[in-house]
């Protein structure tokens, strides 16, 4: 039976998030168990009057060659497509759509931090193109069982959670995005100007400073669904400890009860419950890999519980989360890294978020 949501998410992604206009080429990224929602929005792309350009691989391709790639393809492997794709291409959309979420469990982290490596240069190509404003992105996330069984849910019950953050059981799901941006703006332009955050929570006590830089309202436009507001912070200057209460996952290997020590702006202490080893890999990935590339408040008050996933755990309502790694030159920020990992810290029970002399955000609800 067709769910007339899928045709909602695909028209709410073609003409609000990536606001396509004739003649725009479109690649769209995914693997064939999506192909309900790829049809829609291949057929929504048309009717845009752009060119959609599936790129579609199998569900094994990055576990088959993280294990059978020698060093040598690892590092150096041909990136001339991509590169076509990264010099031509006016929108991108990613369609996650894993069917095995723990396939690269039990790949070497290091083989892992090689590949990344590999394709630094393609990324930076997008981000230059993206900043010079002729290049958009979005990134959804296509219901499967294995990530249904990640949130110790049902297939069913987790495809109802998707639409319902995403607000597609509305009729008029564009409307719902508007409504959040409109909020969001509010507590973005109140932080213009604004200099330090304190961040107090169980185990948490943490300062850094966001002095000239700007705050993004992420509006469902990059991420759908979203529901947040980032910057990037100054490179040097968190300092304190904090603990992450989300249980996450990097590249499909599970990381739970992450403590990180900071000074001056790095990294010195790092400890985890579980994953102490990928955490240990990913953080000598690079020199920009200890400090700070995000600080970010999640706003979708739909997303109320843990799943593993990050495109719906940082935007939950009422905790903060900050990125090792990679900053964004649009926020002001000047971090270089291959590494962006997002780690969520939950507020919502006790928690306090103090913005200059200020208290901006108490037991998960933002007071501003």
């Amino acid at each position: 039976m067709h769910d007339i949501r899928i045709d909602r998410w695909a028209k709410t992604l073609v003409e609000y998030s990536l606001y396509l206009k004739p003649g725009d080429i479109v690649a769209i990224h995914a693997t064939p168990v999506a192909t309900p929602l790829i049809e829609a929005v291949y057929r929504e792309v048309l009717r845009a009057g752009a060119y959609p350009i599936p790129v579609i691989k199998f569900d094994s391709q990055d576990e088959v060659f993280l294990r059978e790639a020698s060093e040598e393809q690892l590092t150096s492997r041909p990136t001339f497509l991509e590169e076509a794709l990264a010099q031509n291409i006016t929108a991108r959309l990613f369609i996650q759509s894993e069917i095995n979420t723990r396939a690269l469990t039990s790949v070497d982290p290091a083989r892992l931090a090689l590949s990344r490596q590999s394709g630094r240069h393609i990324s930076q190509i997008f981000r230059q193109r993206e900043q010079a404003g002729d290049f958009r992105w979005s990134l959804t996330l296509y219901p499967t069982i294995g990530y249904a069984q990640d949130t110790n849910m049902s297939l069913r019950e987790f495809e109802e959670f998707v639409f319902d953050v995403c607000f597609l059981n509305d009729p008029d799901p564009v409307a719902r995005w508007k409504e959040l941006s409109v909020n969001q703006q509010r507590l973005v332009d109140w932080l213009k100007g604004k200099k330090k955050v304190h961040i107090l929570g169980e185990g948490t006590d943490l300062t850094l400073s966001i002095e000239d830089r700007i705050f993004i309202n992420s509006d469902g436009k990059r991420n759908f669904p979203s529901g947040e507001f980032f910057t990037s912070p100054v490179e040097n200057s968190a300092n304190g400890v904090i603990q992450y209460d989300i249980p996450s996952t990097y590249s499909g290997r599970a990381v739970e009860g992450i403590r990180l020590v900071f000074k001056e702006g790095k990294v010195v202490e790092a400890s985890a419950r579980v994953g102490q080893e990928i955490l240990e890999q990913m953080l000598a990935l690079d020199e920009g890999a200890r400090y700070l590339g995000e600080f970010a408040f999640g706003t979708n008050t739909r997303v109320t519980r843990g799943t593993r996933n990050i495109l719906f755990d940082e935007k939950m309502g009422g905790t903060v989360h900050l990125a090792l790694g990679a900053s964004y030159p649009e926020t002001g920020g000047l971090n270089k890294s291959a590494l962006h990992w997002d780690m969520i810290c939950d507020l919502r029970t006790k928690g306090e978020v103090w913005v200059d002399d200020t208290l901006f955000l108490k037991d998960g609800q933002i007071l501003i």
